[in-house]
């Protein structure tokens, strides 16, 4: 009679003060799961007397970039799994050069995010921020606004994000372009993308300059002063990607000399934004706090997804949303 095999050993890496997985139960059924935080990652992964080393990581904590210095203990992991669209927290050289594989949450975050650019260009074009600031001040003051049927928005990003922002916007009758890696013509959600390296060439066709890119060697600093300064002047830039896609300098330059009319930023190079940044007081700027793709609901999603790859994984069946290590991103099938 052959042995049934042993669960997998999980290991989920969780943020001090934040609760595991909603699911940790169910989780815990297909899986031998040992939830840590930060400084217990290294002793979970190898093991002990009492449970073998680690063959699952969960990033829960998926800003975390702890698995970088626990990596020499992770002798026997096979798979980590990022609880976010990002992945590059983890993208450190070892991992990158080992057969370990990467997943992360493509599709969770889609719609919510697409929603927030939705909404950012509409608080732009409707002068929404103006309207509130003016009601604290009890002013009425009579303004003409910008038409969003008929404008333009360069979306930089052509994956699920930048895809379902594009639809978005597209329903809301603006015209759309994408910007990727690689040039094309009739794609059937940007019609047009440019190359994101020549960037600068295409920016002041767009009235939106949306930002939906990982973080990759290619990307960052993407959006430096010669693309500043070819946005047209009434130009609004939307940062749902990552902080270091834009040259924070470069903007706040542009902005304080008019060169540019708005940015709603919802991630920064540093977080929390500190309390002394310029932004935090600058009228052009929209601050939020890295939370455009946090919905109700968005953790037991994320959960869920995470349970479905592990019930994959105990079945041998394939993985879904699998990193290209390489290039930074899960790639289009």
């Amino acid at each position: 009679m052959s042995a049934v095999p042993a669960p997998p050993r999980v290991v989920v890496l969780t943020a001090e003060g934040t609760p595991p997985p909603a699911n940790e139960a169910a989780l815990r059924r297909l899986a031998d799961i040992t939830v840590v935080t930060r400084e217990g990652l290294a002793r979970a992964l190898a093991g002990d007397a009492d449970r073998r080393p680690a063959e699952v990581l969960l990033l829960w904590d998926f800003f975390s970039d702890a698995l970088a210095g626990a990596w020499d203990a992770a002798t026997a992991l096979r798979w980590v799994h990022v609880a976010a669209a990002g992945v590059d927290a983890v993208l450190f050289p070892e991992l990158r050069a080992s057969g370990v594989r990467l997943t992360n949450a493509r599709g969770v975050f889609d719609r919510p995010v697409a929603e927030f650019v939705l909404a950012a260009v509409l608080a732009q074009d409707k002068q929404l921020h103006r309207s509130e600031a003016l009601q604290r001040d009890r002013r009425w003051v009579h303004r003409e606004l910008r038409r969003t049927r008929g404008s333009t928005a360069l979306v930089v990003g052509t994956g699920g994000i930048g895809r379902e922002t594009a639809r978005l916007l597209r329903a809301a009758g603006m015209a759309v372009r994408g910007a990727g890696r690689t040039a094309r013509a009739e794609d059937p959600d940007f019609g047009t993308v440019v190359p994101a390296a020549e960037l600068a060439e295409h920016a002041g066709w767009a009235d939106h300059l949306v930002l939906a890119a990982p973080l990759t060697e290619r990307t960052r600093g993407l959006v430096d002063a010669r693309v500043l300064a070819a946005m047209p002047p009434h130009g609004h830039l939307v940062n749902v990607g990552r902080g270091p896609l834009v040259d924070e300098d470069a903007l706040l330059e542009a902005l304080l000399a008019g060169r540019l009319a708005a940015a709603t930023l919802d991630v920064f190079a540093t977080e929390p934004l500190p309390p002394a940044h310029p932004f935090w007081a600058m009228d052009e700027v929209h601050v939020s706090a890295h939370l455009c793709g946090d919905v109700e609901g968005w953790r037991e999603e994320l959960a869920a997804q995470f349970e479905d790859h592990l019930r994959r994984w105990t079945a041998g069946e394939p993985l879904r949303h699998e990193v290209d290590k390489v290039a930074g991103y899960v790639r289009s099938s």
